[in-house]
């Protein structure tokens, strides 16, 4: 998996981190990025997709307003993770395909209605099946010199960095689920 940590420390730029990735490197990334995923979640039960942990840091601006102070269950990290990734694979093939990106491309598993371990484990396995049909889409000579700013943060990406984006996003939230599968089995150990 890659390491992050020089892109959020300002030490590299998504432009740098991804100039030598081909799409079988972004499939290999992907790939990872789901299976970490699925160890972190391997012994979750049914209880622990909806247990609401302790999330003193928990504040969703971009969210509904009613649930910006919301902790996050499993399966409202799990959901969230995909659906941004997804996006990004999905405005990552509009860009390797030399189509402009303008706007979001963006669809979400409604988090409430996730509630079993099937679920999150049929979420992941269908986020994985979109992301790496998004890179089949890809031409054989994808473009990568068409860039766009998502965000003035980011700087100019092309495709491959539209995917990084999405990973890092999703690596993002790893140790939100370590922490959350740490204290759904310390309830049960309890129980």
């Amino acid at each position: 998996m890659l390491d992050f940590g020089p892109l959020r420390n300002h030490e590299v730029t998504l432009a740098d981190m991804s100039r030598d990735l081909t799409k079988d490197d972004l499939r290999k990334l992907t790939n990872e990025m789901i299976d970490e995923m699925q160890t972190i979640t391997a012994g979750a039960t049914d209880a622990d997709v909806v247990f609401v942990p302790v999330d003193p840091q928990a504040k969703d601006t971009f969210g509904k307003v009613e649930d910006a102070d919301l902790s996050w269950t499993l399966g409202h990290v799990i959901v969230h993770a995909t659906a941004s990734s997804e996006e990004s694979a999905a405005l990552a093939s509009m860009l390797a395909r030399g189509i402009p990106v303008e706007g979001r491309s963006r669809a979400e598993v409604p988090w409430e209605t996730v509630h079993t371990v099937a679920q999150l484990r049929a979420r992941l396995a269908e986020s994985r099946r979109m992301r790496n049909a998004f890179l089949d889409t890809w031409p054989d000579e994808p473009n990568l010199e068409l860039t766009y700013i998502p965000f003035p943060q980011a700087g100019p990406i092309n495709a491959a960095g539209r995917v990084i984006l999405g990973l890092m996003h999703d690596d993002g939230h790893l140790e939100q689920l370590r922490e959350i599968m740490r204290q759904a089995q310390a309830v049960r150990a309890v129980r």
